[in-house]
């Protein structure tokens, strides 16, 4: 007795807590990469939940119809031979399953791996995003303006980073939107991704670099079109022009605000040559 009001009071205390988490962010898109794999992830949830349920299931049963019963002390089981069917079914259904979640990432893939199709016919924009212990740096080549820590996107429109590193291997991940890839010193990789509901999202570097990690964070904001051009003029009519003497101060280890410039690092310190994942 006293055992199962121990278990009742654990159920309903994790269930309480459980009711104020918020969502995974990864499971509430805000863009149609994000889409993609929140679809992803769900299906295979689903899938795996199945063959959960289906394992206890049949767990439960074996457990009640061959439960332990008095027997004689020299009785013995008949001897059972195999059964093709069960054997057919233990690998056949696996290898199924197997072959049709890889299909789906396969699709699944391309589709991230790729502008997104519904802005096909739109420009991109590129953003060169760079990072150092433990900062992220945007340079935005087109608008001529750089930020730190922040990043303004439009929205329904693609969006084309090109990730590279100032320090060790860094991943770039923004969970609503898609990602997440990596950023490596001595080459560029291309990540596609896009926006189709302007708000206030998180990005971070999800792979461990050091003692600042937990901090490498960064702000997105996407707004629409209008107000993103309105920015970009604020932008170059307010902030101060980005210089090499500033920048190396930036790229030396630690954390600082959010900042904005006047042109690109680019012009003194330009990307790697190498690119990998242009499509």
């Amino acid at each position: 007795m006293k055992k199962m009001w121990i278990s009742f009071i654990s159920f309903f205390t994790i269930a309480t807590i459980l009711t104020g988490c918020e969502p995974l962010l990864v499971l509430d898109p805000k863009g149609p990469q994000g889409q993609v794999q929140a679809k992803d992830i769900m299906l295979s949830i689903w899938i795996m939940s199945v063959i959960l349920i289906v394992v206890y299931v049949i767990l439960a049963y074996m457990l009640f119809r061959f439960r332990a019963s008095k027997q004689s002390a020299n009785y013995k089981p008949p001897y059972i031979k195999g059964s093709t069917l069960v054997e057919i079914i233990c690998v056949g259904i696996p290898v199924l399953i197997v072959i049709f979640l890889s299909i789906v990432s396969v699709q699944s893939n391309n589709k991230v791996e790729s502008t997104p199709a519904e802005y096909k016919d739109k420009e991109p924009l590129v953003i060169y995003a760079a990072t150092s212990n433990w900062k992220w740096h945007f340079s935005y080549p087109a608008e001529n303006i750089e930020t730190v820590n922040y990043l303004y996107i439009p929205v329904d429109r693609p969006i084309e980073f090109k990730l590279y590193s100032y320090g060790p291997i860094t991943s770039f991940w923004i969970p609503q939107l898609g990602g997440q890839k990596y950023a490596m010193s001595d080459m560029v990789n291309t990540l596609h991704l896009g926006a189709n509901t302007p708000g206030k999202y998180m990005g971070r570097n999800a792979s461990f670099s050091g003692k600042g990690f937990a901090e490498n964070t960064f702000r997105v904001e996407a707004v629409h079109q209008e107000e993103f051009d309105s920015w970009v003029k604020d932008i170059k009519n307010t902030s101060p022009e980005i210089t090499e003497e500033k920048f190396d101060n930036l790229l030396k280890p630690g954390h600082v605000d959010e900042a904005s410039f006047n042109g690109t690092h680019l012009t003194f310190y330009p990307a790697p040559d190498s690119e990998h994942g242009e499509h």
